[in-house]
């Protein structure tokens, strides 16, 4: 079964969030230094490239990386291609939501120049929300930095999903991914007391 890698490389200059943390990497000891191993050493904010948001991301009282169920962030998903769209609303996937569906991910192809941060997104309307919440989706996940438009402060979306019990997976990659059924593993690392984690985020096809 094929493997689709939809991370975001890691690399010096990877564009991130204005005024975030960038992305750095840099070797601590070399070979050379050390007489037998480099070692690396990173320094990056936790909603680089391809992310979790934990909910105390966005709100004091909202669960840390550490507390969240690692069972959203694996098994069964579809891909909704919504290319074109200008914003994600009930009417844009009402009629591509399955009543299994509990991880949902949108290929805008809004971000078409990753070498650099998008000016504009594609975000989630209330309205999808609630219809994300009927059809009993869990997790959404979205090719573009954010679920909110980049210049919100209010956070419409991420607070809208969280209230549904909804969780959030930014930055993939979905280029070459077509819309329908898929396995994804997008798993969080371990950093207990974090607002979000960076991920290897894959799809697996499912066996025919």
């Amino acid at each position: 079964m094929k493997l689709f890698d939809i991370s975001m490389p890691l690399y010096n200059g990877v564009p991130g969030w204005p005024g975030d943390t960038p992305y750095h990497f840099d070797l601590a000891w070399t070979k050379e230094d050390s007489g037998s191993v480099n070692v690396g050493k990173v320094e990056m904010s936790t909603h680089t490239g391809t992310h979790i948001d934990a909910p105390y991301h966005f709100t004091n009282s909202g669960e840390r990386v550490g507390g969240l169920q690692l069972d959203l962030y694996v098994g069964r998903a579809i891909v909704i291609d919504v290319t074109n769209a200008k914003e994600i609303t009930a009417e844009t996937v009402k009629d591509k939501l399955q009543s299994w569906t509990k991880r949902v991910l949108f290929k805008t192809r809004c971000w078409t120049d990753r070498s650099e941060f998008p000016k504009q997104i594609v975000p989630i309307l209330p309205d999808a929300v609630k219809l994300f919440s009927e059809c009993g989706v869990g997790l959404v996940g979205v090719d573009m930095p954010s679920v909110d438009p980049l210049d919100s402060k209010e956070l419409g979306a991420h607070h809208a999903l969280y209230e549904h019990n909804i969780h959030i997976l930014e930055g993939l990659v979905l280029d070459e991914v077509t819309e329908g059924e898929y396995e994804l593993i997008a798993l969080p690392l371990s950093l207990d007391e974090a607002d979000g984690s960076p991920v290897r985020a894959v799809l697996r096809e499912l066996a025919k």
